[in-house]
């Protein structure tokens, strides 16, 4: 195949260029604008619950407020998610918090609620208190048992900040991912679901709380004539340029989804039956998947093959694949964090291989991953 067929690349509507311009025309190209309303306004009418929304520079900078939001300081500790991407859990270093990690469970790949309350047990028997907050991941848009994991936070009187940077559009019971938790993280990254270039959202539960959450993203200035700040604040709203590109990314939205789940279902149809490859998929009834990425396991018994091998193989014949993220509580920077560990995320990240499924991901294309990848298993 000539051309190179990537994980997921950004597709544009066409509309970008026409709010862009308009921000250039109206010379609305700093991090406020009416790109930069218009977007939160679509952002929280898409994601409902009654929620608000406020559009920053990255889901990073989101989940670093998040947690500014919760209280979460120095001497605390929050528990998050080992098997997902570090950005997830660097903004508890940011705060001079530790990072507790909990293991996945099987059926989503996300945070394990049953290890999850064995991990507060323990904090509170070993540091009197407990931890400050939850983080959760809904991992390549696979939605997280959340109502499991939101149920034990209560039981135990922690917020949930719910990272659902790689899940925009995933539902768990017909409701979108991001809104279960006290704050919602979403990412527009240039790969994700759709891209602002790069940028992020915080969603919040109140208007009140939008506006405490702005506040902190411009600086934390006080409304005062001149300079004033009494409290430490940061540069994270997005820019009205950005914004704009939101705006026309918004409008082929529900396309990308629904072009997501068509390449997971012709991989579904493609991979059934062949021994020793197994496609993730929901779990049952209740899982809405955006499948951001789909993701396959190898077993290298079955297939006499590993999943580097064929990462490698198919990386030859043009086709961009990714290891799966591997666990934080193996990552060198987090080597001496508290981690509670029942071995599925590490098998995961030894076996699998995201392979592509964004928008310009054909089904000629699907038929020719499919192919190149049973051609790297025996028999």
């Amino acid at each position: 195949m000539d051309k190179r067929i990537y994980l997921c690349l950004a597709h544009m509507s066409g509309k970008e260029q026409a709010f862009i311009k308009e921000a250039f025309d109206t010379n609305w190209v700093v991090p406020l604008g009416p790109n930069v309303n218009a977007f939160e306004d679509e952002l929280k009418h898409f994601v409902g619950q009654d929620k608000e929304v406020v559009a920053l520079s990255a889901g990073t900078a989101a989940i670093h407020l998040g947690l500014i939001q919760l209280g979460v300081g120095a001497g605390d500790e929050v528990i998050c998610q080992s098997f997902t991407f570090c950005a997830s859990a660097n903004p508890v270093a940011y705060q001079g918090a530790t990072p507790v990690f909990v293991d996945s469970e099987e059926d989503t790949w996300n945070m394990d609620p049953v290890l999850l309350e064995e991990a507060i047990k323990d904090r509170i028997a070993k540091t009197g208190k407990k931890p400050k907050a939850i983080l959760p991941v809904h991992l390549y848009g696979m939605p997280a048992r959340i109502d499991e994991i939101c149920a034990i936070a209560a039981k135990y009187e922690i917020p949930v900040l719910e990272d659902a940077a790689e899940a925009l559009g995933s539902e768990f019971n017909g409701r979108k991912c991001g809104t279960f938790g006290t704050f919602g993280v979403l990412s527009f990254n240039g790969n994700k679901m759709i891209t602002t270039s790069g940028g992020g959202a915080l969603i919040v539960p109140d208007e009140s709380t939008k506006k405490q959450t702005m506040f902190y993203a411009t600086q934390a200035r006080e409304p005062f004539p001149h300079y004033q700040h009494e409290k430490i604040g940061y540069n994270y709203r997005m820019s009205n340029i950005c914004a704009g590109i939101g705006r026309g990314q918004m409008t082929v939205l529900d396309e990308h989804i629904a072009h997501h789940r068509h390449v997971h279902a012709l991989y579904e149809n493609a991979f059934e039956g062949v021994d020793g490859i197994t496609l993730k998929s929901n779990p049952d009834g209740r899982f809405n998947a955006n499948y951001w990425l789909s993701t396959i396991l190898i077993d290298p018994v079955k297939t006499g093959t590993t999943y580097d091998e064929v990462r490698r193989k198919l990386d030859e014949q043009g086709i961009e694949t990714r290891p799966l993220w591997k666990p934080m509580h193996l990552q060198p920077v987090y080597a001496t964090n508290p981690c509670y560990v029942n071995g599925v995320s590490e098998r995961l990240f030894n076996m699998g291989l995201c392979i592509p499924a964004g928008p310009w991901v054909m089904d000629e294309d699907v038929a020719y991953i499919v192919e190149q990848i049973k051609a790297c298993c025996k028999g």
